[in-house]
């Protein structure tokens, strides 16, 4: 059995526990972070707060062995007195959409061997799949991720304003997004990219800058440029 203290109701912390709870193997306890002063001892504290919060948080669990879940922070940002470790799941997490972890990448790191065995077996546990990073590879790991999720989704987003604007049920880009994600799974996304940009093809450039609002219109030239650059390099 495993004991393990997860603390922290956001997002990551939230969804941890809902999986862990039922899974086999496994004791879990939930804290807010408010509330330190309940903690007990567990095989590994889950540290999943916001990244500012961390140092102060971890100061303050008297725990063995205290992991944190963030991608951007290094394993020294956490200020416990005992052995510390990094539980990363690279996956986004929205509070009240379920989450499957099978398959999820985890990414370890610890300073001790026996802490790091004990992130393996939560990992099998969840069905996840185990990396070794250290954390100047997470940091940049991290920043890939951005690109591949918050800027894309803000894509997305723009997508969907335009959409609304002229009336256009936005579903039906839907197709066109998932042979997107397919389509790099077998292929480098350099090699996939299509478009005008790609092409060169100033005029229909053009007509599209003459569609958008300014802030659209930035952006758009921003990645028009950016995939010109990287098209010069082939």
């Amino acid at each position: 059995m495993i004991s393990v203290t997860i603390v922290g109701r956001g997002n990551v912390g939230t969804h941890l526990w809902k999986a862990l709870q039922n899974a086999e193997g496994i004791k879990v306890t939930h804290i807010d972070s408010r509330h330190l002063e309940a903690i007990e001892k567990s095989d590994v504290a889950i540290i999943a707060v916001s990244d500012d919060a961390i140092g102060e948080v971890s100061s303050q669990v008297n725990n063995d062995f205290v992991v944190h879940t963030s991608g951007s922070v290094s394993m020294n940002g956490l200020t416990n007195t005992g052995n510390k470790g990094v539980f990363y799941p690279l996956q986004t997490f929205t509070k009240d959409n379920e989450i499957d972890f099978t398959n999820i990448p985890f990414c370890l790191e610890s300073d001790d061997p026996m802490g790091l065995d004990i992130l393996e077996s939560l990992v099998k546990v969840l069905n996840g799949n185990i990396f070794h990073v250290n954390s100047d590879q997470r940091k940049r790991l991290h920043v890939a991720a951005v690109f591949v999720n918050n800027f894309t989704n803000h894509m997305y987003v723009i997508a969907h304003e335009i959409c609304s604007q002229y009336n256009i049920p936005f579903d039906i880009l839907e197709p066109l997004i998932i042979e997107t994600c397919k389509k790099i799974k077998s292929i480098s996304p350099l090699d996939a990219q299509t478009g005008p940009a790609k092409r060169n093809d100033e005029e229909t450039i053009q007509n599209h800058l003459n569609l958008l609002n300014q802030s659209q219109q930035e952006i758009y030239i921003k990645l028009t440029e950016s995939i010109q650059t990287y098209g010069k390099k082939l």
